[in-house]
């Protein structure tokens, strides 16, 4: 049975992605800042239905609590087959380039991109021990520089995210060398936008969060001929769902 992590996974993209891998008869760690609050989700999922999901306290911002989830699959599992950088936060708003505070800029950072690395280069030796490993960093269409530069691009007008959208262009980059220090391996590692989707993150506004989970799990589950070093957004590309970073 394949083993997965998804950070941030008590609620929202990261929760359904989590029940719909769960179908799909992989082995879950669902991972949570607060493990009774994620154990409460668990039971809730246990009653109704969905099996072999476990909560696991991490906290991308503690690496004290990253290296303890580390050693409890270690002891658990002995691998890791699919990492799922799905914690993020969006920041204070509104956020301009000329006025928003340096240390709003560090919050978010610290999740959304040192979070990321945090947490991968403590696992990816979990990874490695997988037949087909498989990291998924959870994206957005508003880290496409391309897009975001484009007047055509029709959410050009629609919000400017500064914060928020630097950090995930930077998590972008990460995931690009990422990709290419792994090129000749196993892995496949790839940005996934899920879409803009009803969640607490967008005030329940958007497409629904079904449709979001399938779009991360399309990705998380290549074979060896999928791709890698990829940003995917099937919202804003429906036909090939590849974007330009």
């Amino acid at each position: 049975m394949k083993s997965v992590l998804i950070t941030g996974a008590n609620k929202g993209i990261g929760l359904e992605t989590a029940k719909q891998l769960s179908k799909k008869g992989l082995f879950i760690y669902l991972g949570c800042r607060d493990i009774e609050n994620g154990t409460a989700v668990v039971k809730k999922l246990s009653e109704n239905g969905f099996q072999n999901i476990q909560a696991i306290e991490i906290d991308v911002t503690k690496p004290e609590t990253i290296l303890s989830a580390k050693n409890i699959i270690k002891k658990e599992q002995g691998k890791l087959d699919i990492l799922i950088n799905n914690a993020g936060i969006s920041g204070v708003v509104p956020q301009n380039a000329v006025e928003t505070s340096i240390e709003n800029y560090a919050q978010v950072f610290d999740v959304n991109l040192y979070g990321v690395v945090r947490v991968t280069q403590s696992f990816i030796e979990l990874l490695k021990e997988s037949a087909e490993p498989r990291i998924i960093n959870v994206s957005t269409s508003v880290g496409s520089l391309s897009l975001q530069s484009n007047p055509d691009w029709p959410a050009y007008d629609y919000a400017k995210y500064a914060i928020y959208a630097s950090s995930k262009a930077a998590m972008n980059m990460y995931t690009v060398h990422l990709a290419y220090e792994l090129r000749e391996t196993a892995f496949k590692i790839n940005s996934v936008c899920p879409g803009y989707t009803k969640t607490d993150f967008t005030g329940h506004n958007g497409g629904e969060i079904e449709q979001a989970g399938k779009r991360i799990i399309k990705y998380a589950l290549v074979d060896h001929n999928g791709p890698t070093g990829k940003f995917f957004s099937e919202e804003s590309n429906p036909e090939t769902g590849e974007i330009p970073w």
